[in-house]
């Protein structure tokens, strides 16, 4: 049995930034999982992101992005849009400077004890912690919608957070269902690997193609390490305001280097359209009839549907989510000012904090204030 003082499950970018800030307060922290997993099993080659070279991992502004762009030699402008690739190995340069060891462990439970926590490992490894921080990345939030699921073959069904190789969809015919960034970034590349055509079905207008800027964020953030709660304390249509702002730039315009990429002929687009049917014949092909009448026929269908919270999907926390000792919000952690759970020593990051940090910290963008303001509490707390 290990006993530790912070035990951090995930090493994704929060996983990773917060492991890093408290080994330089002091704390002693053991790390679990698999260094940027989802990263490298969700995101594909040649994917492109949307985020801007200042959005790093590192609190003490050492260890940046643009600080491994300079050691490896890469221009600025190699790295702009910042290829998928480059911030893997960004995230594994970052893990080997701060000297973070992650144990290939996967939790499979974790229960109160004590004061304390005890979680089980699958290889019935046993971890006794004092804090236990959950950084679950987005993989265990994948929605794909019950009327697909439940008319056609899960084999002929895949989510985008499952469908990073394309290479088995080469000569088929895809229907991808969603309109967002990663919807016409997946059909890009699939055209580009040899996928025969697609239909790109969604609910809205077609987004524009315009380069985005995530600027307005830096203030929110500034505001929530000077204001402690400071997103929640905001009126609701204060927050309101936010969200939208956070909807119209990440989902209502897309990158205008896709737009080329899918301007094709058998690439077809389906704006403010809804399947209201799905069928799978016995010949094996997937029929979505929209509202409107059109049938479309594919072999294959990708869901870009996006992700819904809910931490009774966190494997390892159910039983915690079942008996009420770990409260949810319509599948949201409930969380403090310094991201603790209603489990005292329990901490949740990333996408499941923001009901109560805001949409920003749902992007790498929030990792930084995210560790300054959990370690900073321990700060506090050993006074």
């Amino acid at each position: 049995m290990q006993s530790r003082e912070i035990l951090m499950i995930g090493a994704g970018p929060y996983g990773l930034c917060l492991a890093a800030h408290a080994r330089e307060a002091g704390f002693e922290v053991v790390t679990v999982g698999e260094a940027m997993a989802f990263w490298k099993r969700s995101m594909p080659e040649g994917m492109l992101l949307r985020s801007g070279l200042e959005w790093h991992l590192d609190p003490t502004a050492v260890h940046t992005l643009e600080a491994f762009l300079e050691e490896r030699r890469i221009p600025r402008e190699a790295a702009q849009p910042i290829p998928v690739e480059l911030f893997r190995d960004y995230g594994e340069w970052f893990r080997r400077c701060k000297g973070i060891e992650v144990q290939a462990l996967r939790v499979t439970g974790v229960r109160p004890l004590d004061g304390q926590f005890e979680v089980s490992c699958d290889n019935g490894e046993t971890i006794r912690a004092k804090r236990v921080v959950v950084a679950p990345g987005l993989a265990p939030f994948a929605e794909i919608p019950f009327e697909i699921s439940a008319r056609v073959s899960s084999d002929r069904i895949a989510h985008t957070a499952t469908c990073a190789d394309f290479r088995s969809l080469c000569g088929k015919r895809c229907l991808i269902l969603g309109g967002r960034q990663s919807a016409f970034e997946w059909a890009a590349l699939m055209i580009e690997t040899g996928v025969e055509s697609i239909d790109l079905v969604f609910r809205h207008n077609t987004p524009g193609f315009v380069a985005s800027d995530w600027s307005f964020t830096d203030e929110m953030i500034e505001n929530t390490l000077r204001v402690r709660g400071w997103f929640r304390l905001l009126p609701r249509e204060e927050q309101t305001k936010i969200e939208q702002r956070f909807w119209r730039v990440g989902r209502l315009q897309l990158e205008p280097w896709l737009w080329p990429r899918v301007n094709k002929k058998n690439v077809r687009l389906w704006p403010n359209s809804r399947v209201v049917s799905w069928q799978q014949t016995p010949g094996d092909e997937i029929e979505a009839r929209l509202e409107r009448g059109d049938c479309l026929s594919a072999e294959q269908v990708i869901c870009a549907t996006g992700y819904r919270v809910d931490m009774s999907r966190v494997s390892y926390l159910v039983d915690l989510v079942a008996s009420g000792a770990l409260k949810v919000d319509e599948g949201f952690p409930v969380l403090d000012e310094d991201f603790q759970t209603t489990l005292p020593g329990l901490y949740v990051l990333g996408q499941p904090s923001m009901r109560h940090f805001g949409p920003f910290f749902g992007f790498v963008r929030g990792c930084v204030a995210t560790a300054r303001i959990v370690v900073d509490s321990w700060k506090r707390a050993h006074r």
